[in-house]
């Protein structure tokens, strides 16, 4: 985060950020702690130490080699066929919270974030690793790409969720 992000956040000033961050780096530097706080100009960032890179890197690993869930399919189908897709309408759909799903899917770099600024919502879509990996050359050359993507059930059902949730308010 940049120092004016964190000033903004804790209501300090620039100068009390700066310094706090300068005390930060030193103090986990000495400790010889797990993790450590780098600083790039007006940017400081929390990492794992190097020391414990090796360990990082298997966890990754992990993380990002191994077979897509069920759960990550779904998802993953979901974004591509319906994307750009907010969490909240994948959650809908799906009946249940994503981000852990959403979080290995980034990792794996299979779907990106866009931030809608005028929304302040973030919306996902797939990335061309996963067109590349599926071996086709544009997403709409997925089965029934056009008739599925224009289905609006999903869009009635979201639509009567957001209805009952707004009755629901009203009604409290």
């Amino acid at each position: 985060m940049t120092v004016k992000q964190l000033a903004t956040l804790i209501k300090a000033r620039n100068d009390e950020i700066k310094k706090a961050g300068d005390e930060l780096v030193e103090e986990y530097k000495e400790a010889g702690r797990g993790a450590q706080i780098i600083k790039n100009n007006n940017k400081f960032q929390m990492v794992s130490s190097p020391a414990n890179a090796r360990v990082v890197q298997e966890f990754i690993k992990d993380e990002t080699t191994g077979e897509l869930s069920r759960p990550s399919l779904e998802a993953l189908t979901i974004i591509a066929y319906r994307g750009p897709i907010s969490k909240i309408d994948l959650d809908r759909i799906r009946g249940v919270n994503c981000a852990l799903i959403i979080r290995n899917l980034l990792l794996r770099g299979l779907i990106e974030a866009k931030t809608d600024k005028i929304k302040k919502e973030i919306y996902y879509t797939v990335t061309f690793d996963f067109i590349r990996f599926l071996g086709i050359n544009d997403i709409k050359e997925l089965p029934d790409y056009e008739r599925l993507r224009k289905d609006d059930t999903i869009d009635r059902m979201l639509s009567d969720g957001e209805q009952a949730n707004k009755s629901k308010e009203k009604n409290k």
